[in-house]
């Protein structure tokens, strides 16, 4: 299945503040994120974000924060976005294709992509813009989502499959903005 810009949101996890030193190269998961939270407001599509306990975690990074609107940003408690919180009420999330970055791969990426799956949605997650403390956990996270549906992707492959063609204003604006 292709990613298609008109059915699908890009879902930025728990990039907080204090979690991302702890990160396995947290800033390099950072800058992927933030990749793609504008090469996704380039081309249209939708940007949430989840903050996992922010009294606690600290609040996204501001990276990413100054890029998503505030009504936006949905503060859980529970590793699952999905389970009793808001995400599935906010803008945008009847859209059925998820594109997730984020932290921990192995927590709650995980818990809200196969919550996701099991809501019938189609679920793709950014390889190199999810992180863990520790790589092996990165490693059976990504493991195991795809052995339950989850697509594992690249950046590229999820901006070349929104641009869908070359030869646009818009191919050519991204190109020369975020490829090149």
């Amino acid at each position: 299945m292709r990613i298609k810009a008109s059915e699908s949101l890009l879902l930025v996890i728990d990039i907080q503040s204090r979690m991302l030193p702890a990160i396995n190269q947290g800033q390099e998961v950072l800058n992927q994120a933030i990749w793609m939270v504008d090469v996704a407001q380039a081309i249209g599509i939708p940007v949430l974000a989840t903050e996992q306990y922010p009294k606690g975690l600290g609040h996204t990074d501001a990276n990413l924060l100054s890029r998503i609107p505030e009504q936006l940003i949905s503060e859980k408690i529970h590793f699952s976005a999905v389970i009793g919180e808001n995400l599935l009420n906010m803008p945008f999330s009847e859209r059925r294709q998820w594109v997730i970055v984020g932290t921990e791969a192995h927590v709650c990426v995980q818990q809200t992509a196969l919550d996701l799956l099991a809501t019938g949605r189609e679920v793709f997650i950014v390889d190199e813009a999810v992180g863990s403390r520790h790589p092996r956990d990165k490693a059976l996270a990504l493991q195991r989502l795809q052995q339950n549906g989850a697509e594992i992707v690249s950046r590229e492959m999820v901006a070349f499959e929104w641009l869908e063609e070359a030869n646009t204003p818009l191919f050519r604006d991204v190109l020369k903005r975020f490829i090149r």
